[in-house]
């Protein structure tokens, strides 16, 4: 039997090798994205392979600086992948605007001249537009984006705000929302979910043909009353991503652990739900297989800079071909 030359031998392991860089660099991976502190450095990423160990990226530095919005913040950052491969992110860019921030890119380094939409200039009293959701409507070709607004009750779309039972601070939230093709032309602003209590950071799981709409209850504590903070995630399913939508289901986080910020996917068999438990200043998680029974998976998960000021705070998980991240761990911000 003839014995290969080492010249081919070696040619025979590069190949290889490049075959299982190329594996790698196309199967899939996780992103998430993420501000930290007050939302004032802009955006942040992290990646994962499994969805349970992430890594921060640029070294833990912002790739975006935020620049538009009165209070120039970059909160709450939530981003989605539309059909030709342009990335599209929204986020809150103030504690009381009546606008929110967008900005695009393709490779998640190199973003488009912030925008502000002004989702809420019509309304003259509004006193916030919190935690912007984007996502992809296949069924009407179109991106939908919502947010949770209060309205004052002298308001063209009356909300009762000094009068609900629990309201925080006179906030109480509904969500609203507008459509795009292009992010030139939006919709006019309507409500989108009003649960009959002052409700934020709505987000969708997309699975078994339908739509989960994840929501925090943001009833706060009412002395008067004797009415308990209620700040934990329910779930409503709906067929089509502007409802109507089922009732909601019990709590999925307990009432103690105070949960905000959902963001859901499925990895394999599971769906994993992320959350902020912002009290114990900490990213959780649930797992499921049925979306009716939770398993907290929090001791399972490594989250960049965990317990300290410049934790992860309320984003967005996504999955991407493996060679965007490959790309993000060997280009520095420009």
């Amino acid at each position: 039997m003839k014995t290969l030359p080492r010249l081919a031998v070696l040619v025979l392991v590069l190949s290889g090798l490049v075959a299982a860089v190329r594996a790698e660099t196309n199967s899939d991976a996780y992103i998430f994205t993420y501000f930290t502190k007050n939302g004032e450095d802009g955006l942040h990423l992290a990646w994962s392979k499994d969805g349970y160990k992430w890594e921060s990226l640029n070294g833990g530095k912002s790739y975006l600086a935020p620049k538009v919005g009165n209070s120039k913040l970059m909160r709450d950052p939530c981003i989605v992948r539309g059909p030709d491969g342009t990335f599209h992110m929204v986020w809150t860019s103030g504690w009381n605007e009546n606008n929110i921030g967008y900005a695009s890119s393709k490779d998640l380094v190199h973003w488009s001249e912030e925008r502000e939409i002004p989702v809420m200039a019509h309304e003259p009293t509004v006193r916030n537009s919190w935690a912007p959701e984007i996502h992809y409507d296949p069924k009407r070709k179109e991106f939908i984006i919502f947010w949770a607004s209060t309205i004052p009750e002298n308001s063209s779309t009356p909300a009762t705000a000094a009068k609900v039972t629990g309201a925080v601070e006179g906030y109480h939230h509904k969500i609203y929302f507008t459509t795009t093709k292009d992010f030139v032309k939006f919709s006019p602003t309507k409500l989108f979910y009003d649960p009959g209590f002052s409700v934020i950071d709505a987000t969708f799981l997309p699975a078994n043909g339908h739509y989960y709409l994840i929501v925090k209850d943001e009833t706060g504590k009412d002395d008067a009353t004797g009415t308990a903070a209620r700040k934990y995630l329910q779930i409503a399913q709906t067929d089509d991503m502007q409802g109507p939508f089922g009732p909601l289901s019990a709590p999925i986080t307990p009432d103690k652990l105070w949960s905000e910020g959902p963001t859901a996917i499925k990895i394999g068999d599971d769906y994993l739900i992320y959350f902020d438990a912002y009290t114990e200043k900490h990213y959780s998680a649930l797992r499921s297989r049925d979306l009716k029974t939770w398993e907290d998976v929090h001791a399972k998960m490594s989250f960049p800079d965990e317990g300290t000021p410049v934790r992860m705070r309320h984003g967005t998980v996504i999955a991407v071909p493996g060679d965007i991240v490959a790309a993000l761990r060997h280009v520095p911000t420009p």
